[in-house]
């Protein structure tokens, strides 16, 4: 089994600014990763069926970062596998919320990574590098803006403008 880092409890952080932090919708992202609590700064990646950007930005320092996938939500291609999981680790990168789908997902189960996904399947995303990188995205009906921190347990995912300690 996998160690948890100690990670502030989703329930705790919606009690105490029940005006202040933004609680997503469940629309159905599931863990993935071997690491079900995770945290960080929000950083936004908008790609459709293409992981070309993605590939480049895990590549480079995460610096405990979360990376925020807005893949619209596409179910026909997958948008992250082992490799780039391990990359993400790799790198410093403490989770990643993908709109979309992974594949590679028992191999993805072993590694000590926070992911969330809408679901898994093996066709690949395309690699052609469009998308827009650190802009705002919204989905499960929050906004995820560059920066802002978030907090994602086995009960969800919860925003903050406020790093929480």
């Amino acid at each position: 089994m996998l160690r948890q880092h100690t990670v502030m409890k989703t329930t705790d952080i919606s009690d105490q600014q029940p005006n202040d932090a933004q609680v997503a919708e469940d629309v159905g992202l599931r863990h993935f990763g071997g690491r079900h609590q995770f945290q960080g700064p929000i950083f936004t990646l908008r790609c459709f069926e293409d992981n070309a950007l993605l590939k480049q930005l895990l590549g480079q320092p995460g610096k405990g970062q979360v990376m925020v996938v807005d893949g619209g939500g596409s179910r026909r291609c997958a948008l992250l596998g082992d490799q780039l999981a391990a990359l993400a680790i790799d790198n410093g990168w403490s989770g990643l919320v993908v709109n979309g789908c992974i594949r590679d997902s028992a191999a993805v189960a072993n590694l000590p990574l926070g992911l969330m996904a809408l679901g898994t399947v093996p066709r690949r995303g395309g690699k052609v590098g469009q998308g827009d990188i650190g802009k705002p995205l919204s989905f499960a009906n929050v906004s995820f803006e560059p920066g802002h921190c978030l907090y994602a347990d086995e009960d969800g995912i919860v925003l903050s403008a406020l790093r929480l300690t």
